[in-house]
């Protein structure tokens, strides 16, 4: 019997899809497997290939499947696409995946540690409060624009409404009034709550060493420093800081043909809550550099007088995207370039 060079495995909450492929791609076995045998049946197996798609449960079996002697293979769920023939369904998934991984050119996912994905849990739930947050103070302007009351836009002014609500001489009626103040309790348990995990990833920056050198570079503070070491996978595996700078998602998308070269939008392919943090604080350095100046014939004072506010900002994310990479690499901290006279 030919021994099994690579499996497909398409995971499921409680029906897995096997797909075994020798060194030639012939099919050796197509096999389902309920989520306890799993284990199990992959103990049995002779060392070689697993292959899965990436995503946050793989990272899971990677680990454990990992321990038994297999070599694991996360591949993003866009490069398994075209393998799939005609149909979609699990024998039709986990044959692509299998094909997938036997390509000599095709990319993979770095397994990541229990610990580094323990670290993303924090900025995945600061996410979430925001994004609460901001639904609730949605609703606090939705609903009293309906009765003539209206602030500024930006978080920063919810507070003129709130003063209206909690102010008994306004004209609210009273049956909105008792309403509202349920939504304006939520939004204070959830600033202090965002407060909180604000101040644990404060924490843990200043007690670690990498995020502290981050910290040097202009426009990183706290959290994108420490979002760099949690989200990211290790800076080893990029080639250089245009890979980690095009992973993130901060490069153009091309759309070039006949020796043409045609750039158009970033692709936004890559970590997003990294990239809008990047964005986010390279729009406050801009807004910063066009309201203090910055040093003529500098990188950013040549950029900010040809080109537009917003490209500049991406392009300033992409350059500190690359810049961190060095750092996480090679090591040091950040020192401006001399500009010359």
């Amino acid at each position: 019997m030919t021994d099994v060079s690579t499996i497909g495995l398409d995971l499921a909450k409680n029906i897995f899809q096997a797909h075994g492929g020798d060194a030639a791609g012939a099919v050796i076995f197509r096999r389902k497997l309920r989520r306890d045998q799993v284990l199990a049946f992959f103990a049995a197996q002779p060392p070689c290939v697993v292959a899965m798609e990436a995503c946050p449960g793989a990272h899971y079996w990677g680990r454990e499947i990992s321990k038994l002697g297999h070599t694991v293979r996360l591949i993003a769920p866009a490069y398994v696409k075209p393998f799939v023939k005609r149909q979609k369904n699990d024998a039709a998934d986990a044959e692509a995946i299998c094909e997938a991984a036997q390509r000599p050119t095709m990319r993979f996912v770095a397994v990541k540690s229990e610990e580094k994905q323990a670290s993303a849990v924090i900025f995945r739930t600061r996410d979430v409060l925001i994004g609460q947050r901001t639904q609730l103070i949605n609703a606090l302007r939705g609903h009293l624009s309906e009765f003539g009351f209206i602030a500024p836009q930006g978080p920063s002014h919810i507070q003129q409404l709130i003063d209206q609500v909690e102010d008994p001489s306004s004209r609210i009626p009273e049956a909105a009034r008792c309403c509202l103040v349920f939504l304006i309790e939520a939004l204070r348990r959830l600033e202090e709550q965002v407060r909180e995990l604000d101040a644990e990833i404060t924490a843990r920056a200043k007690a670690d060493d990498t995020a502290h050198r981050l910290m040097s570079v202009p426009g990183i503070g706290p959290l994108i420093a420490t979002a760099l070491e949690a989200l990211a996978p290790p800076a080893e595996t990029f080639r250089s800081g245009r890979d980690f700078a095009a992973w993130i998602g901060l490069t153009p998308l091309q759309r070039s043909t006949g020796g043409k070269e045609r750039l158009g939008r970033t692709s936004r392919m890559g970590e997003r809550t990294l990239r809008r943090l990047l964005i986010i604080a390279s729009s406050a350095v801009v807004r910063w550099a066009k309201r203090k100046g910055v040093p003529s014939g500098s990188w950013l004072h040549r950029m900010l007088t040809r080109k537009p506010p917003m490209l500049v900002i991406v392009a300033l994310a992409n350059k500190t995207a690359r810049i961190a990479w060095a750092l996480m690499t090679k090591g040091g901290i950040y020192r401006a370039p001399t500009v010359v006279a």
